[in-house]
């Protein structure tokens, strides 16, 4: 049965596990529900699929928790054929307008296709914020070389197109992304010349203790070392990534191991041959539409501010997901499907039976305290910005240097990442910050900033001359 035209909308921006988790329980219940996401298909990048061309006759092999992929992936249908459901893949949100009055609280503008040239505009009564989140990138001498990729990139290019960037690799940098970044290189065909972990295993079995409640994901980093080991791949821990080496593309690494203050040891880099670097250094949340609405942000992530129903501080918006702090896909399902049911019982007048939600509740508790001591023991070498010469690039849009950015603080007098901004146009380019502010800020020894931009991605100006004028793709 499909929802009642009359019905209050609600509308849910990200179609990865936390929006997937979310549309799927509100769907039903009330309201009406439209998923607006930027891919072409719902997963997120965490279940990224390759296109149907590819041919694909085993996906699975490059995921785990298939199965709880599948019934996602066709319960949003079940929805979608039943009207309650509207998915519109393929569209860009860049901004979220909050109205005072009029006849909708929210209007969510997006950009359809891949030349993001067409404005859509969808008109809803609540908006529930799943973005997601994106790599933490750290500059290091040759890291702009062909070649050297993020870790999640080189994991996304594998579901995505079944394709690899070389034929032997290293995966480097801190956190649990890499170990299946590490096995799923290995399972393709890749050699995986080392994996490159920085931080301590023995500071991760001294918190054994509180990691105790989630034998499952225990198990689940077992299962990805037992494979690593079956593959005889090398693992080299307190040891990072010094530089990379190549004329046209990457042809070797340096690395280095750390003393326990987190500065390279003097006589210990060793050279290892490889045409594929995978490097990262954990995640950070997409915050730009949750600024923007200004929504409360916590400057550890930094991430949005959610209740125990996951409604930020804004009325009528919920966030769900990574958005609200890292803690991967099981984390993110428990919180959607909480933000799911307690938007869709509010937009109906009723108050939320947190006893529907109990479980979900109590795995979010559980996963948030597991995540809370993974990110006190995987975090970048402390004195990693030692290691990043003055003609290193640190801004790849605007090609500014690490030496630019040392020189406005120490001659010009920047004392914030803005100023440094300023003087250098570190951040002015297409990321806009995005991509390099957390780089900056720490070769600065400056907190990054906390930006409310009023667009989430770049728009043609001629959008914005014509706002208003799109027609409403709001759902049933």
């Amino acid at each position: 049965m499909s929802s009642e035209p009359g019905a209050p909308r609600l509308t849910v921006v990200g179609a990865g596990p936390a929006g997937l988790a979310a549309a799927l329980a509100a769907a039903g219940r009330g309201v009406r529900v439209t998923v607006v996401d930027a891919a072409r298909a719902a997963g997120g990048q965490f279940y990224r699929q390759p296109s149907a061309e590819l041919g694909a006759r085993r996906p699975q092999v490059l995921h785990h928790q298939w199965r709880t992929w599948q019934r996602l992936r066709d319960g949003l249908a079940r929805e979608v054929a039943a009207g309650r459901v509207v998915h519109l893949p393929d569209h860009h949100v860049w901004c979220v307008e909050r109205h005072e009055d009029g006849p909708a609280r929210f209007t969510v503008h997006a950009l359809l296709g891949p030349e993001q040239e067409r404005p859509v505009e969808v008109r809803t009564d609540a908006v529930l914020l799943a973005t997601g989140s994106y790599e933490k990138v750290l500059p290091f001498p040759g890291w702009t070389l062909p070649g050297v990729v993020t870790a999640g990139g080189a994991q996304a290019m594998l579901k995505g197109t079944l394709a690899v960037s070389g034929r032997t690799a290293v995966v480097a940098g801190t956190g649990p992304l890499l170990l299946p970044v590490a096995t799923g290189l290995a399972a393709a065909g890749v050699t995986v010349a080392s994996l490159v972990e920085s931080a301590d295993p023995k500071a991760l079995a001294r918190r054994a203790g509180a990691l105790a409640g989630r034998a499952d994901k225990l198990a689940e980093g077992a299962g990805y070392a037992a494979e690593l080991l079956r593959r005889r791949v090398r693992t080299l821990t307190r040891h990072t990534v010094v530089e990379a080496h190549g004329a046209d593309r990457l042809e070797a690494v340096t690395v280095a191991a750390l003393d326990t203050g987190g500065r390279v040891r003097r006589g210990t880099a060793r050279r290892i041959p490889c045409d594929t670097l995978a490097v990262g250094h954990g995640l950070l949340p997409h915050t730009d539409l949750a600024e923007a609405l200004g929504c409360r942000i916590e400057p550890t992530g930094p991430h949005v501010w959610v209740d125990e129903e996951q409604r930020t501080d804004v009325p009528g918006v919920w966030a769900a997901g990574e958005t609200t702090g890292i803690g991967g896909a099981a984390l993110s399902l428990a919180e959607g499907h909480i933000a799911g049911r307690s938007a869709a019982a509010r937009l109906c007048g009723r108050a939320p039976d947190r006893g529907e939600w109990a479980g979900a509740a109590r795995s979010r508790r559980e996963l948030r305290k597991f995540f809370a001591v993974l990110d006190s023991v995987f975090v970048p070498p402390a004195y990693w910005a030692e290691q990043v010469t003055d003609d290193t690039v640190v801004c790849r849009c605007e090609e500014v240097t690490a030496g630019a950015v040392r020189e406005a603080v120490g001659e010009l007098g920047a004392g914030d990442v803005r100023t440094v901004k300023l003087l250098t146009r570190a951040g002015m380019g297409w990321c806009q910050g995005r991509m390099c502010e957390h780089a900056v800020a720490g070769i600065t020894g400056c907190e990054p900033a906390v930006a409310r931009r009023p667009f989430a991605q770049p728009v043609p100006l001629g959008v914005l001359a014509r706002a208003g004028e799109t027609e409403d793709d709001d759902g049933p």
